[in-house]
């Protein structure tokens, strides 16, 4: 890795260079960017990163300087960026076709299909492909509504859906940037976030409490019948919270007898990502009715899936509806080639081993470092809350952003996320080795330690 002058992180392995960039510079691309996208647009660091180049788990910049992807390009990059099984089959398919409509017929959707039901349980077998998670979990809260007949839908504080104006409406007010849209018939309940126990309790003389309150929420805020629950297994931008184990056993079979579906939303958590199961509800010894996936599955290329039972997915027969890019042969065979590669490659297992490693390299830092307030998440999608002061628990916001810079400027490119903006995300291609989870450890040490010297 290229890291600071006199820093030991410059022993580990350095990757064969990349070709030279020739592109227009940093500078150039963020004038033109402000001058002609949208304002809105987020970036990361003080000075934006362009990224010219990405092999497996690194990436390079515009100067040549090459990056551990920790973060995975916001937890896409499943299988590692540019894999070379994945690049030849999409190149095969590049030169065949590029696109056809839902409405004619090509062999990849159902491959892919088929490929996602060999992992799934048996009924979850009927998949809509669609562009985005986004637009996955819309289809998954219309599917819901339709089937049951009520439109009233609960989801979690603390969640991301997505980005459109119905899956923002799943959001709690005040969670992310937009409020709640009241017309949507959404109700929010708790999360398990164990470390910021809304209600001061501790699991688990807690009893779950958290779980529990999705009854009064049912009896109370709505007709008494609802559509659905919509829960990540363990919420990604929201910080890796990672809930009891008891709890979606529990808010399932409440949602249930209320006559809802239960939407399990893994667009973060699928793929073998959290190490002991590919599927992130199986941590927590539930079958949900309708599972929701994207990111991982095509890398970076547009793609999201909606999978369900035959007789829930029958209720779109009742509406003129079809997906123009949902399916095309582009991204069906990335989605291919990217499950060939994860179980041909063990990557699920690999999760496991070096996920495992990694957090107990990231506990050992806990004892060291006071910031440090809270370790947590499973394979490989870790969050570490910042505090100001472990009794209070504080939020460190701003030491967060500090230590982003400066993990940067070592090498290591990692993300941010939590209600308040303290919580580091580690979420890194799965193919990463114990030598990258070595590297992270360490620069975070050495982070940690110019921040806060004396522990």
């Amino acid at each position: 890795m290229s890291t600071t002058s006199g820093s030991r992180l410059r022993d580990y392995l350095v990757e064969p260079p990349p070709d030279p960039y020739t592109g227009p510079t940093a500078a150039e691309v963020l004038a033109v960017r402000q001058q002609y996208l949208t304002p809105g647009l987020l970036s990361y660091y003080q000075q934006p990163l362009l990224i010219a180049q990405g092999r497996m788990q690194y990436v390079w910049d515009d100067q040549g300087k090459q990056y551990l992807d920790a973060f995975a390009g916001v937890v896409t990059v499943s299988v590692g960026h540019c894999h070379p099984h994945v690049v030849r089959r999409v190149r095969e398919q590049v030169g065949k076709l590029h696109h056809t409509t839902t409405l004619y017929l090509h062999p990849t959707p159902g491959e892919l299909a088929r490929k996602l039901a060999s992992h799934l349980p048996q009924e979850i077998s009927s998949a809509y492909f669609t562009n985005s998670g986004s637009e996955a979990n819309e289809l998954a809260v219309l599917m819901s509504r339709e089937h049951t007949g009520s439109s009233e839908v609960i989801s979690l504080r603390n969640a991301y859906h997505g980005g459109t104006q119905g899956t923002m409406g799943l959001v709690a007010v005040g969670t992310w940037k937009f409020p709640s849209n009241p017309n949507l018939n959404v109700k929010h309940a708790t999360p398990g976030y164990c470390y910021r126990c809304p209600y001061g309790l501790s699991y688990p003389s807690c009893e779950l409490k958290c779980a529990h309150d999705v009854l009064p929420l049912i009896q109370h805020e709505t007709s008494g019948r609802v559509a659905a629950f919509i829960g990540e297994p363990i919420q990604g931008v929201g910080g890796v919270v990672v809930p009891p184990p008891e709890y979606f056993q529990i808010v399932y079979e409440i949602v249930r007898r209320h006559g809802g579906l239960c939407i399990a939303d893994e667009v973060q958590t699928a793929f073998g990502r959290t190490g002991e199961h590919y599927w992130g509800f199986e941590n927590w010894g539930v079958e949900p009715d309708i599972v929701t996936m994207a990111k991982g599955l095509g890398g970076g290329i547009p793609i999201g899936a909606c999978v369900t039972r035959r007789e829930i997915a029958s209720t779109i027969k009742s509406r003129l509806h079809f997906n123009t890019f949902g399916g095309n042969p582009i991204s069906m065979t990335y989605g291919l080639a990217t499950l060939e590669v994860i179980d041909d490659d063990g990557l699920q297992r690999n999760s496991l081993l070096v996920g495992n490693h990694l957090r107990g390299r990231l506990e050992e830092l806990q004892q060291r470092f006071s910031l440090i307030g809270d370790i947590r998440g499973k394979g490989l999608m870790l969050g570490i809350e910042l505090v100001r002061d472990r009794e209070s628990k504080e939020p460190a916001s701003r030491e967060l952003l500090q230590v982003l810079e400066l993990a940067r400027e070592r090498g290591l490119l990692i993300g941010k996320g939590g209600l308040h903006g303290n919580v580091i995300r580690i979420k890194p291609p799965m193919c990463i080795t114990r030598s990258d989870a070595d590297f992270i450890a360490d620069c975070l040490a050495e982070v940690f330690q110019q921040l806060a010297p004396h522990p």
